[in-house]
């Protein structure tokens, strides 16, 4: 039996859980590559380069779904969506050159949490308790790990915290773009405008990367795309209630990888803050969930 067919007769179940086991993979080994290029190359000319890359690594599946698709009278919005997008990137890529790759990647567990905030303002859902409490427990769990007046808070831990506020209203404009746009060309529009947007800040500090980071950079950008194609394609198979839990993954890789190139061990707060952060975005997922089928 042939590879294709053999994935066809799995459940959807399966094959969403597989897939967004695999994003985490890409996803954690891209961070580790990002955290080694970075001892030769600034973070916003490495972010530069993974959005070229990636957008070259994009282009085949754009063109095989038609660049008519593209086309939008919401062109303001896809640059709105874009500018925030490369705040949260870079601010994301410089906290992973000088934090512990685990610690970064627990703490971007709250985008959902703040999108589940921002959701109320913006969107205008319902304020309900359990929502409410969820946030509360993930912000507590935030804490957990940067634990304010207890540790230093070190400039890595906030820019993650920012990075993700800032993903977290890229969340929300993109839910207000669904409502019009094909998924192609919120795609592609993300891809033209992080590149776009990423070239000034490069320019700022730049540097030339060696034959060597170049290849580094090629490797980013591809597993930048591999993973954000598996882990839409991981939705798209099942509901997205089947798989998150999953993306806990992401965490065991960072920490895997971390631990053995950088010799970064997590400590029980990381573990724990994480655990409760996750559990709590989770809870959000499920009772949204609930709610739009029931």
């Amino acid at each position: 039996m042939a590879f294709g067919d053999l994935w066809r007769a799995q459940t959807p179940v399966l094959r969403g859980v597989v897939l967004m086991s695999v994003s985490t993979v890409a996803f954690a080994v891209m961070h580790a590559a990002i955290r080694h290029v970075s001892g030769e190359l600034p973070p916003f000319v490495i972010a530069f380069f993974r959005n070229l890359f990636g957008l070259l690594f994009l282009a085949p599946l754009l063109m095989g779904s038609g660049f008519a698709q593209m086309r939008t009278e919401r062109f303001g919005l896809h640059a709105l969506r874009g500018l925030v997008n490369i705040g949260a990137m870079l601010l994301f890529f410089s906290a992973v050159a000088i934090s512990p790759l685990a610690k970064v990647t627990a703490l971007s567990f709250t985008a959902p949490i703040f999108a589940a905030a921002l959701s109320v303002v913006f969107l205008g859902e319902r304020l309900r308790l359990h929502r409410w409490g969820a946030i509360v427990i993930g912000f507590i769990g935030m804490l957990i790990i940067i634990r304010p007046g207890f540790a230093l808070l070190d400039a890595g831990s906030l820019m993650v915290v920012a990075s993700a506020l800032l993903w977290s209203v890229a969340m929300i404009l993109i839910k207000i773009l669904s409502r019009t746009e094909s998924s192609v060309a919120i795609v592609a529009w993300m891809g033209i405008f992080l590149c776009a947007f990423s070239l000034p800040p490069a320019l700022w500090v730049w540097e030339t990367p060696s034959m060597e980071a170049l290849a580094w950079l090629l490797f980013i950008g591809l597993c930048g795309s591999f993973g954000q194609v598996t882990l839409s394609q991981s939705f798209k198979e099942t509901e997205p209630t089947a798989v998150l839990p999953f993306d806990f993954l992401k965490l065991i890789w960072t920490a895997l990888l971390g631990a053995w190139f950088f010799n970064e061990i997590p400590d029980i707060y990381t573990w724990t803050g994480a655990g409760v952060i996750f559990a709590a975005g989770f809870y959000i997922a499920y009772r949204e969930q609930r709610r739009a089928t029931g």
